[in-house]
């Protein structure tokens, strides 16, 4: 287990997500961070819905003590006032990577779970603030990551894999496609469709960009979640899978010390979410995580 932990805090980027992802780079636009946590606690893996003027972000909280996520929803007003902020969905498992989309007629989220050993779809049963699950999606695999879209008539889902070893949790993509977003799910024939830990691990919103489907992976080559880079999709049917890997995304010197990593991508309306990441290493936290593990034995 490493030392130094990573901690993460989300930001609002005030330029829609195709226009970050053609400026390569979030420097040059106004942003806004999100609250800050307490010691060794974190704010993660932001997706949101725009609603009725108020931007609805749902993250991933994570506290290293217990070791434990759980999904959060921060309603914000377009200026950044924050209005709300309430857990959304605890599991007895870790929760994190709350996507959220609106398809036929309903709202979902698609967090992952993968502890859970399952991929479970969730409905809005009370919007933002209570959710139902709908049922497991069954892929041959324990999807990590699940990031789905609605592309040429088909639903599609990107996901890496936690039944394969540390390798596959961050260097393959596997893909599958539905004609509902509840299934059933059938799995591409050349899964997995992408090898590499430069860009495999979805991190976020896909988009169509100059007519082809864009989706955002993780580049983990250096550091786990140390980048976002664009795949840009060619080809996409059932039985073929062409892409290209982009350059990663860059980053303002301004952000440091959160200069260590970005692996968040998403859109929300005519904004975008993004998160970034810093060491930790301390005596203070080295002793808490030393307690927590006596406590453990």
């Amino acid at each position: 287990m490493p030392l130094a932990k990573d901690i993460w805090r989300p930001l609002i980027v005030e330029a829609p997500i195709e226009a970050v992802l053609r400026a390569g780079t979030v420097d040059g636009f106004a942003c806004r961070w999100l609250p800050a946590e307490g010691y060794l606690r974190f704010l993660a893996d932001p997706f949101g819905i725009e609603r009725d003027g108020r931007r609805h972000i749902f993250v991933e909280h994570y506290d290293y003590r217990t070791r434990h996520g759980t999904i959060e929803c921060l309603v914000m007003t377009r200026d950044g006032s924050l209005l709300d902020l309430r857990p959304v969905l605890t599991e007895p498992w870790h929760l994190s990577y709350p996507f959220v989309l609106e398809a036929e007629g309903e709202t979902y989220m698609l967090p992952e779970a993968y502890r859970s050993g399952r991929l479970t779809l969730y409905r809005a049963a009370e919007f933002p603030w209570r959710w139902e699950p709908v049922g497991a999606l069954p892929l041959g695999h324990v999807a990590i990551d699940a990031t789905p879209v609605f592309h040429d008539g088909l639903w599609w889902l990107f996901y890496s894999a936690a039944d394969g070893g540390e390798r596959s949790k961050t260097g393959a993509l596997f893909a599958a496609w539905a004609e509902r977003i509840d299934g059933p799910w059938t799995s591409h024939a050349r899964n997995p469709v992408r090898i590499g830990t430069d860009g495999s691990r979805p991190g976020g919103t896909p988009v169509v960009l100059d007519g082809a489907l864009v989706i955002p992976v993780q580049d983990c080559s250096r550091t786990y979640g140390g980048a976002i880079r664009p795949l840009t999709v060619h080809r996409l049917t059932p039985d073929l899978f062409d892409a290209e890997l982009g350059e990663p995304l860059a980053m303002p010197r301004s952000f440091a010390p959160f200069d260590a990593g970005l692996h968040t991508l998403s859109a929300i309306g005519d904004a975008t979410l993004i998160d970034v990441k810093r060491k930790l290493l301390s005596p203070r936290s080295l002793a808490v995580l030393a307690r927590r593990e006596l406590a453990k034995l």
